[in-house]
C-alpha cells in the first residue's frame, strides 16, 4: 500500500465534521482510489491517532461497520456526536 494514499485517507477522515459520516468507499474516492474501499478500511483498522475520527467511517450500506476499539466504543461515539442515520 502506497503511503501516499495512507496519509491522503488520514486528510479525508481528518475533514469529517463532528456529528457526520462518510462510507469507505466514499473515503476511498476522495483520496483518488474509488475502489480501494477495503484498503481504506484496513488502514482505519491500524490508526490509533486520536486526531483522526475513524469511528465517523461507515459501511455504504450504513452498517457501523468495524473499528479498532469495538464496535460497541464506535457507536456509542457515533451516537454521542449525534449521528444516528446507521444501522445498528
Amino acid at each position: 500500500m502506497r503511503k501516499d494514499f495512507k496519509l491522503k485517507v488520514f486528510e479525508v477522515v481528518k475533514a469529517i465534521p463532528k456529528g457526520e459520516t462518510l462510507s469507505y468507499k466514499r473515503v476511498a474516492e476522495l483520496a483518488g482510489r474509488p475502489k480501494a474501499y477495503r484498503a481504506v478500511g484496513n488502514i482505519l483498522s491500524r490508526n490509533y491517532d486520536p486526531s483522526i475520527p475513524c469511528h465517523r467511517v461507515i459501511r455504504s450500506d450504513e452498517a457501523p461497520g468495524g473499528y479498532n476499539r469495538g464496535s460497541v466504543a464506535k457507536i456509542r461515539k457515533l451516537r454521542e456526536e449525534g449521528v444516528n442515520q446507521f444501522r445498528g
